[in-house]
């Protein structure tokens, strides 16, 4: 493999048109599907990550089983929240069903809301209108249908990196890649839940890719800025993501004095780059970024004032009725104190192995906790991520992004209870394999041991968690949540 040509001092494309490797030219004599697959064709490009999605669809639904596609799930809240605004108000007519067991809904002066960010809401209002309500709508269903998207937009964001020069992977490595995503980490049995919480995490990725592919070069500043807009109204993390854009902005703003200096200490670089920094075409973009997000606040801080009577665009949450409240009432949403335990979860979290002689006794081989296993074991492919050939701004830009992310993810006051992994890493995961992308080490032995392990595993995850039967014997599940490591 050859060293990719990106420098940190070059445009805002990491090759011009000019030096840009040349699509090849389809013949005009051949049949138009032999034009469409030509390659280096934008159409092949699509045709593939359409190929990507259907094969994503049909595995993910194959798993998921009869039961989630035909009927709705138990906490289809999004559907609930859908209907809610059919009848012209916020809190749910006839308040939680019963059938939800009471499970994430919000009470306020004696009315039942939904308070998770409502984008995913907005996709199945049409769907439950025609419907008629939210039990005649197959929300899992719904999601399962999305869930492609993810992984088909992961493989044009790796192939604009491909075409621009960033990497110097191929095509099949790219749709490999894609394809790692979808069924060796957490997504895969996030994707055939279909309940709210993992709705919001399927819709999440989506939107992250997509985002993906229009922030980088800072390209699109108004439809990235709507993406992470939608992207923060499904999954509050996801607004973290502006980081990249603006720090993509920041390069190529300073394009036209020379791109950004690449010797000199931090200070000295720091000075150089605001020396060279062309501030109205930053301010620009930046402002156009910006615009769609600030009327996405505006949107939930209205939505809050009429629910919960304060013009936060974050609140509703602290409101669950749940049986951790006061941890909540306590600690606040977000704080230091849960960090020391998400991350033992987030890094440490193992199966469990039964005591010795217990196997005998119909004991399973291992438990999972519900608190999840470690993120990096069940997708062992993020080792790669500490060891990139060559250290880029893109690359820089993208891990401080992630980092961000998951910093956030770490200090809320849940550890993503009740899932088979940790399934938080969604919010950043399509950022960490664009960084695996980045890395340029050659996929060799190990990364390939690394990948079908993931796969194995998720699998394994996806097709028992949260299924009852034989299946439950896996699971360990303590109500409290205060018991994260196998007692002595």
């Amino acid at each position: 493999m050859t060293e990719p040509t990106q420098t940190d001092t070059e445009g805002p494309r990491a090759e011009t048109e000019s030096t840009r490797e040349a699509p090849s030219e389809p013949s005009e004599r051949g049949p138009r599907w032999a034009r469409w697959l030509a390659a280096g064709t934008r159409s092949r490009r699509w045709i593939l990550a359409a190929g990507i999605y259907a094969l994503c669809v049909v595995t993910f639904a194959a798993v998921a089983g009869k039961q989630r596609i035909a009927e709705h799930t138990p906490f289809n809240h999004y559907a609930h929240v859908a209907n809610a605004w059919l009848h012209g108000r916020q809190d749910l007519p006839g308040g939680a069903p019963s059938y939800a067991q009471g499970n994430d809904f919000a009470e306020f002066e004696g009315k039942t809301y939904v308070s998770f960010p409502p984008f995913p809401a907005v996709l199945m209002l049409p769907l439950v209108a025609i419907a008629g309500s939210p039990e005649a709508f197959q929300d899992g269903q719904f999601v399962i249908w999305l869930a492609g998207l993810g992984p088909a937009l992961l493989f044009l964001v790796l192939e604009k990196l491909r075409d621009r020069r960033r990497t110097t992977w191929d095509e099949s490595f790219n749709a490999g890649l894609a394809l790692i995503f979808a069924f060796g980490t957490v997504y895969f049995f996030s994707a055939v839940q279909g309940t709210v919480w993992f709705a919001a995490h399927v819709v999440g990725v989506g939107l992250a890719a997509a985002y993906m592919l229009v922030a980088i070069d800072a390209e699109r500043p108004f439809l990235a800025g709507l993406l992470c807009a939608c992207g923060w109204a499904t999954r509050p993390t996801l607004l973290l993501t502006s980081i990249f854009f603006g720090l993509e902005a920041l390069r190529v703003a300073c394009t036209d004095k020379g791109g950004l200096p690449a010797e000199g200490t931090f200070l000295e670089r720091a000075r150089e780059t605001l020396r060279r920094l062309d501030v109205p075409a930053f301010a620009r973009r930046v402002i156009v970024f910006a615009s769609p997000i600030l009327v996405a606040f505006a949107i939930l801080a209205w939505m809050n004032a009429t629910r919960f009577h304060t013009w936060s665009p974050f609140a509703g949450h602290e409101y669950l009725g749940i049986r951790w409240r006061p941890r909540i009432d306590k600690w606040g949403l977000f704080g230091y104190h849960y960090l020391a335990k998400n991350l033992g979860i987030m890094l440490t979290s193992l199966p469990w192995l039964p005591p010795a002689g217990a196997r005998a006794h119909g004991a399973p081989p291992f438990q999972i906790n519900l608190h999840g296993l470690a993120l990096w074991f069940t997708t062992p492919l993020y080792f790669w991520l500490f060891r990139p050939k060559k250290m880029t701004w893109l690359y820089g830009s993208l891990a401080i992004t992630a980092a961000a992310c998951a910093l956030m993810n770490a200090m809320y006051q849940n550890s993503g209870w009740l899932q088979f992994g940790y399934r938080f890493s969604n919010d950043y995961a399509i950022l960490l394999f664009v960084l695996l992308a980045l890395t340029e080490r050659p996929a060799g032995f190990w990364f390939r041991a690394a990948a079908i392990w993931g796969i194995g595993w998720n699998l394994f995850g996806a097709i028992t968690f949260d299924r009852g039967g034989p299946a439950a014997q896996y699971y360990f599940a303590e109500g409290t949540q205060s018991v994260v490591y196998q007692p002595d």
